[in-house]
């Protein structure tokens, strides 16, 4: 509370005609008819043979971004009815961008009308649950409090994916995701270590919580990068290393740039794949600004022959093809608190000797000998622990064995059958 005794997390409710009148009840306990309700319906067999029809919310294709990317494998996999509500950024004309026909209704992120409207359609055209895909930058009003329309309307089971669990919220951020917790009927994290932190930091009922990892194509592990490397025209006995994903500033690339000043004089003809454009949403603030200071700076070190930009948007089978000839890749960010990747688990799942910084997720992910951690933004411990591993292959295959293993929970049709099990259950109860 303020120092007058006002709440600060309604004030920003008022203008939204929504105050949640039971706030505080909500900061100390968790609603949650799933938990309380142990009788299942009566209808359990019904629910337990039908294809389940599901409401999926969230970016979608065309869109560019690491969640559209992530319900369009979602849905892709998922063998029963469903429809797809596409969240579209603020000031988007709807002619700039056709979506396909699994697109039931376009929320406008900044247009809290649509948002009753989102909850008036999974109310009252026959579908089963609504999945949410969840991050506070994606909804409506500050930080994403639209959203809580949403729930508060929907009378349907709501199971929401959180791809963001913030391990130290602001006031304003700690009292909305208990509100969005409470609203929901479960929750899925990415990650053990998001489970953790709901229950630890935000309060909730740990057996409201499930645990998915994100997922990943199914690609077969080769022993031999020979032929992968050859079918992109690269030098097959050519170390490559790798970096994928819409490019920004966090991803701190010059990390691996100040590295590679070191690396080449031990390993003279290693390249450095960095794949991707820059994320749409950082080009509309400052352009390519961030790529042009990279390769001004390859320019500068000597390194532009070992150090190549494919800058633009790689669909599943490019990003495949350049990861299955990649010796090891790189997660050089700088945010500990990170608590998912999606491009560490793609890495992990294809069985890559993964060297990265120790955010959250990876810690979690690279743990048990499934790949090498280095401190944040140090060069020196970037460039030494790739030397080493560039020098000794049993120890890079070793580690690519153990993620690969791993990773064989991950693939897509695994991912896909959890969320149907938990939508199931979860109707069971409801």
């Amino acid at each position: 509370t303020h120092s007058d005794g006002s709440d600060p997390f309604n004030e920003p409710y008022q203008s939204l005609n929504y105050v949640p009148a039971n706030y505080t009840i909500l900061q100390s306990i968790t609603i949650d008819s799933f938990e309380k309700n142990n009788i299942p319906r009566t209808d359990t067999r019904d629910i337990e043979r039908k294809q389940l029809r599901v409401l999926f919310i969230g970016t979608y294709p065309p869109r560019q971004c690491g969640l559209a990317k992530y319900l369009e494998d979602l849905v892709d996999n998922y063998q029963g009815p469903y429809g797809i509500v596409a969240i579209d950024e603020k000031d988007l004309k709807p002619t700039t961008r056709n979506y396909s026909n699994n697109i039931v209704f376009r929320l406008k992120q900044n247009d809290r009308e649509t948002y009753y409207r989102v909850a008036e359609m999974a109310n009252s055209q026959g579908y089963d649950v609504v999945n949410i895909q969840h991050e506070y930058g994606l909804y409506g009003g500050m930080c994403g409090e639209y959203i809580v329309h949403l729930l508060a309307t929907v009378r349907k089971p709501i199971i929401i994916t959180m791809h963001t669990v913030l391990p130290k919220p602001s006031e304003f951020y700690l009292s909305l995701t208990r509100t969005i917790a409470a609203l929901s009927t479960r929750i899925i994290v990415l990650s053990p270590v998001g489970r953790q932190l709901l229950v630890d930091l935000y309060g909730v009922d740990e057996t409201k919580i499930a645990i998915i990892h994100h997922g990943v194509p199914d690609v077969p592990f080769t022993q031999t990068l020979t032929e992968a490397k050859q079918k992109l025209g690269f030098d097959a006995k050519r170390p490559i290393m790798a970096t994928f994903g819409l490019l920004h500033r966090d991803k701190n690339i010059q990390l691996v740039l100040k590295a590679m000043k070191k690396i080449v004089e031990y390993v003279p003809n290693i390249l450095y794949l960095v794949l991707g454009q820059t994320h749409p949403l950082v080009k509309l603030h400052e352009g390519d600004s961030y790529r042009l200071e990279l390769e001004y700076n390859v320019t500068t070190c000597g390194l532009v022959n070992n150090v190549h930009f494919v800058s633009k948007y790689l669909d599943d089978k490019e990003l495949i093809s350049y990861l299955s000839a990649s010796d090891i890749y790189i997660t050089p960010y700088i945010h500990e608190e990170q608590y998912v990747s999606g491009t560490l688990a793609w890495a992990v799942g294809l069985g890559k000797a993964v060297v990265s910084t120790p955010y959250l997720y990876a810690k979690e992910l690279l743990a048990h000998g499934r790949g090498f951690l280095i401190p944040f933004n140090d060069h020196q411990a970037l460039s030494s622990t790739i030397i080493t591993l560039v020098q000794n292959q049993e120890v890079r295959d070793a580690a690519r064995r153990q993620a690969y293993k791993f990773g064989r929970q991950m693939i897509w049709p695994s991912v896909t059958c959890d969320y149907e099990n938990i939508f199931r259950n979860t109707l069971l109860y409801f």
